[in-house]
């Protein structure tokens, strides 16, 4: 049996999970992204910005490939040249760092496929970082529930039964799953509940896909 070696010591806590940890963003190199990219989009050379700035062609190349920590006189020169606010050049350092709240029982009930025939859809969040959506659901089967394995979308889904038995297909694979059980796959095979073992049965799934092909 292959040994399982712990993750090793970076000084962050340890979440168990393989994903790649967030690279740590320069402030110098974001600046210098944005004080190009303003550069082009007001058709100016490197020259242009440079002595309207009243700064060297040699510095504002170094501050453009965030090679230096500019001063804030120098940032207020180059901004006022552009024409644009001096907190504009910071803008693409501000990080997205979404994040869902939603208390119990207020999650928003919505129409989905299935949902008229007894499946309900409790919309828990909603989370886009970057080309990934996130949306997880709390899915109840009500006693006049049908089956339903046509479901088929781009993704991944991940479910977890919380309450109920159900026999869930996907694909040419049927999985019994009770309370606790859980069922990761590829949703672009079809796939839904088959067989309504319980009256009532309750499960949440989560739904990832790519951005833009939801």
């Amino acid at each position: 049996m292959a040994k399982m070696h712990p993750p090793a010591d970076n000084g962050d806590i340890a979440t168990g999970s393989s994903a790649p940890q967030v690279a740590e963003r320069s402030l110098e190199r974001a600046l210098g992204i944005q004080v190009r990219q303003l550069r082009r989009q007001n058709d100016l050379s490197v020259s242009d910005l440079a002595s309207a700035a009243g700064i060297s062609n040699g510095m504002l190349s170094k501050i453009e490939n965030g090679g230096i920590s500019a001063s804030l006189s120098t940032l207020q020169g180059i901004a006022g040249a552009l024409n644009v606010p001096l907190s504009s050049l910071f803008a693409s350092f501000e990080e997205r760092q979404d994040c869902s709240f939603v208390p119990a029982g207020q999650g928003l009930t919505i129409e989905r496929r299935g949902t008229k025939a007894g499946h309900v859809y409790e919309l828990l969040g909603h989370v886009l970082r970057g080309d990934v959506v996130v949306e997880p659901y709390m899915i109840t089967l009500r006693e006049n529930a049908v089956p339903h394995t046509s479901f088929r979308h781009s993704g991944v889904e991940f479910i977890h039964m919380i309450a109920g038995e159900i026999v869930y297909r996907h694909g040419g694979e049927r999985y019994t799953l009770r309370d606790g059980d859980s069922l990761l796959f590829d949703s672009g095979a079809l796939h839904g509940p088959e067989t309504l073992v319980s009256p009532t049965s309750r499960y949440l799934s989560v739904i990832i896909y790519p951005r833009g092909e939801g």
